[in-house]
């Protein structure tokens, strides 16, 4: 199966929630996971380096075991957007790199017998430099997008402006997540089928509003399938 790159419909939509769950749901279906997370900001020191959450939460999600330096190259501590913080920092940002770090990583590992998400950070246009964006690295690696849409108001208007950007930068949606973000959203459901009918693409599934209770019981269930017929 080919790996693919979680995108989003804004900063703070639950792509990390997302992508942690369908790395477990696939470990409970016999399949291989690994999580990437190439940039990340919002992180705390401790004692063995910086470290950022949403890369713990996908390195305990993956059956590959790989040190926390390969999962995630580029972290800096305030929570403040990537290419900001990398240039306080004197750290230049390029998808060229970032992708040659992801092919370096992912060499000896058979990508045919697992599934592999590189999670993006914010929205589909958030800067890497001057220049380039997140969106630069699935074109880099010519992969295919998962999309997590917020539920909350406004969503529609986000999500189809998000596929209308990955479609016109000719990339594959290989499919779409709802996720659950305000537990009193009106009509919730309505939205996601108007995007199941206009979005062309694999709806994979909801995830529903998690509070901390419930997160820590509940196994999301996601049309994995999809996914590992879907040919890059």
């Amino acid at each position: 199966m080919p790996m693919f790159f979680v995108a989003g419909t804004d900063t703070e939509i639950g792509k990390t929630t997302v992508a942690t769950e369908m790395l477990k749901y696939a470990q409970s279906k016999g399949i291989e996971t690994l999580g990437l997370k190439p940039i990340a900001s919002d992180a705390e020191q401790t004692a063995s380096g910086l470290r950022n959450q949403d890369a713990l939460s996908l390195i305990s999600a993956s059956s590959h075991r790989l040190t926390y330096e390969q999962v995630n190259p580029y972290v800096f501590e305030p929570a403040i957007a990537p290419h900001i913080a990398a240039q306080q920092e004197g750290v230049i940002l390029t998808a060229e790199n970032i992708r040659d770090h992801i092919e370096q990583v992912l060499n000896p590992i058979d990508q045919h017998e697992s599934l592999i998400l590189i999670e993006g950070a914010g929205g589909w246009r958030v800067p890497l430099n001057d220049h380039q964006y997140f969106s630069d690295i699935p074109k880099r690696l010519d992969c295919p997008v998962v999309l997590v849409v917020g539920l909350r108001l406004g969503c529609i208007n986000h999500a189809l402006l998000t596929v209308e950007a990955i479609q016109n930068d000719g990339l594959k949606l290989a499919g779409w997540v709802a996720n659950g973000l305000d537990p009193d959203m009106a009509v919730q459901y309505e939205n996601i089928d108007t995007l199941k009918r206009i979005i062309n693409a694999p709806f994979l599934g909801v995830l529903p509003y998690l509070d901390e209770k419930y997160q820590s019981s509940h196994q999301a269930v996601f049309n994995i399938e999809v996914l590992l017929n879907t040919n890059s």
